[in-house]
C-alpha cells in the first residue's frame, strides 16, 4: 500500500472500530437472552411488551445520533468515543443487574445511546484518517467489527445458555435466573478495553484542521503516510477550509446549492440499508426459522451459521470495495437481495421447509454482508463536506436508526398480516426500488480524496 504506515493506520481503525464491535454485540445480545428474560419479567405472553423491549434500544440509538453529530463537530471525534465506551460499560452492567423491567428497559435505552454515537463517529473517524486509495477498505473495518460483535454475542449466548432439564421450567433454570444476566455482563470486558484504548489514538486530523491546529493535523498525517502525504493533505485541507470560510458554512448549508440532493442520497441509502430487511434475520431468527420447521436447538445452531456467514462475506466486501467500487456493490446487493427474497417468499408460500430456507437465508446474509452492510457506511462517511460532515452524517445515521426501529417494530405485525411470504416479497420490492434509486443518483467515489468528492458533488 504505497508508503503508508499500514500498521499504525490499522491500529487507529481497529481502536475506533471497537465501538462498532460493541454496537454489534449490544444490538444482538438481547436476541439470545430473549427466551429467558421474557419469562423472568413475565412478558412472554404480551406481544406489545416483547416488541417494545426488543426495539427500545433503537430509540436510544436515535437519541445518540441526534447529539453525536453536533458534539463531534464541536468537541472532536475522540471525546465522543470515550463517552460511548462509558455508556456501553454502564449499560451492560446495569442491564444484567436489575430485577425490574422498567430499569431493564432504561439500561437498554441507555446502551442504545452508545450504539448511536459509535455508529456515527467510528466510520467518520476512520474515513478522516485514511488515504483515499485505501479508504473504502479501512472504513469497512468498522462493519467487520460490527459483524464480529454480532457473532461474538451469538457465540457467547450459545456458550452461556445451559441445556434445560426435561420438565424444568425456564424460570427455575439457571438460564432464567442468571444465564441471561451474564450474556449482558460479558459486554463489560470489551467495553473496558475500548475505553482504555481510545486514549492511545490521536484526534482526527481533519477535525484538528477545522480548529486551525494545523501542526497537530500534519503530525498525524505524517505518521500515517510520511512527509509527502502530509503536505498534500494539508494543502488540500487548507484550500477547502478557505473556500468554506469564504462561503460562511453553517448548518443552513445543508439546504443550499446541491447539498439537499447530497443529503437526500445519504438518507435514502441509510434507510435502504435497513429496509432491505436482512437485519430482521438477526433479531427475529427464532420466528423465521420456526416458520421453516426448525426446533429451538437447531435455531441456535442456525443463528451461529448466519453469524459466521456474515463475518466471512464482510471480508469479501472489504476486498471488493476499492476494486469494484461503492456504486457497483450497492447495485449488486440491491438486485441480489430482491431476487433472493422473491424465491424465499415463494418457499414460504408453498410451505417449503428445512435446508432450502436455511440456504436462502444464508445467501441473503452473504449478499448483504458484502454489499449493503459495509458499503453504506463507506458512502455516508465520504459524500459530505468536511466542515459539516459530523452533522450530515448524524442526519443520515438518524434516518438509518429510525428505519431500523420501524423495521424491527413492524416485522411481527407484517408477519401476522401478510405472512412470512408476503413480508419477504415486500422486502424484495423495496430492494428493487433501492436499486433504481442508486442507479439514477449515486456517483462512484472509489479512489477519490474526500476533498475531490466534495468538489464534484457540490460543484465548488
Amino acid at each position: 500500500m504505497k508508503n503508508y504506515n499500514t500498521s499504525y493506520l490499522l491500529f487507529l481503525a481497529l481502536v475506533s472500530a471497537l465501538g462498532g464491535f460493541l454496537f454489534g454485540y449490544d444490538w444482538v445480545v438481547i436476541g439470545g437472552a430473549k427466551p429467558f428474560y421474557e419469562v423472568f419479567f413475565t412478558i412472554s405472553s404480551i406481544p406489545t411488551m416483547q416488541g417494545w423491549v426488543m426495539s427500545c434500544a433503537i430509540l436510544g440509538c436515535i437519541a445518540g445520533v441526534m447529539v453525536s453529530g453536533s458534539l463531534a463537530d464541536r468537541y472532536g471525534r475522540k471525546p465522543l468515543m470515550i463517552i460511548a465506551a462509558i455508556i456501553f460499560l454502564t449499560s451492560s452492567i446495569g442491564a444484567g443487574w436489575v430485577d425490574s423491567l422498567n430499569w431493564f428497559i432504561f439500561y437498554r435505552l441507555f446502551g442504545g445511546i452508545g450504539i448511536g454515537i459509535a455508529s456515527n463517529v467510528a466510520p467518520m473517524y476512520i474515513a478522516e484518517v485514511s488515504p483515499s486509495g485505501i479508504r473504502g477498505r479501512f472504513v469497512s473495518i468498522n462493519q467487520l467489527m460490527i459483524v464480529l460483535g454480532i457473532l461474538s454475542a451469538q457465540l457467547v449466548n450459545w456458550l452461556i445458555a445451559e441445556p434445560i432439564v426435561q420438565g424444568e421450567s425456564i424460570l427455575a433454570s439457571w438460564n432464567g435466573q442468571m444465564g441471561w444476566r451474564w450474556m449482558f455482563w460479558a459486554e463489560a470486558f470489551p467495553a473496558t478495553f475500548y475505553l482504555l484504548m481510545v486514549f492511545f489514538i490521536p484526534e482526527s486530523p481533519r477535525w484538528l484542521s477545522t480548529r486551525n491546529q494545523f501542526e497537530k493535523a500534519k503530525n498525524v498525517f505524517q505518521r500515517i503516510g510520511g512527509e509527502l502525504l502530509a503536505v498534500q493533505q494539508m494543502n488540500d485541507l487548507k484550500k477547502n477550509l478557505s473556500t468554506e470560510a469564504a462561503s460562511k458554512v453553517n448548518y443552513t448549508s445543508l439546504f443550499r446549492g446541491r447539498m439537499p440532493k447530497i443529503l437526500l442520497i445519504g438518507i435514502v441509502i441509510a434507510v435502504f440499508q435497513q429496509w432491505s430487511g436482512t437485519n430482521v434475520i438477526f433479531n427475529y431468527a427464532q420466528e423465521i426459522f420456526s416458520s421453516a420447521g426448525y426446533n429451538v436447538s437447531d435455531i441456535l445452531f442456525n443463528i451461529v451459521i448466519t453469524g459466521v456467514t456474515n463475518v466471512v462475506f464482510t471480508f469479501v466486501g472489504m476486498y471488493a470495495v476499492d476494486k469494484l467500487g461503492r456504486r457497483a456493490l450497492l447495485l449488486m446487493g440491491a438486485i441480489g437481495l430482491s431476487a433472493i427474497y422473491l424465491i424465499l417468499g415463494t418457499c414460504y408460500y408453498f410451505e417449503v421447509t428445512g435446508i432450502s430456507v436455511l440456504l436462502l437465508v444464508v445467501l441473503a446474509i452473504a449478499c448483504y454482508a458484502m454489499t449493503l452492510g459495509p458499503i453504506t457506511w463507506v458512502v455516508i462517511s465520504e459524500i459530505f463536506p468536511n466542515k459539516i460532515r459530523g452533522l450530515a452524517m448524524a442526519i443520515s445515521t438518524f434516518a438509518l436508526w429510525s428505519a431500523c426501529f420501524v423495521l424491527t417494530y413492524t416485522f411481527p405485525l407484517l408477519n401476522s398480516w401478510l405472512g412470512a411470504y408476503g413480508t419477504f416479497w415486500l422486502y424484495g420490492f423495496i430492494c428493487l426500488s433501492g436499486f433504481l434509486f442508486i442507479y439514477r443518483n449515486l456517483p462512484e467515489t472509489k479512489g477519490k480524496s474526500l476533498e475531490t468528492i466534495e468538489k464534484e458533488l457540490t460543484g465548488r
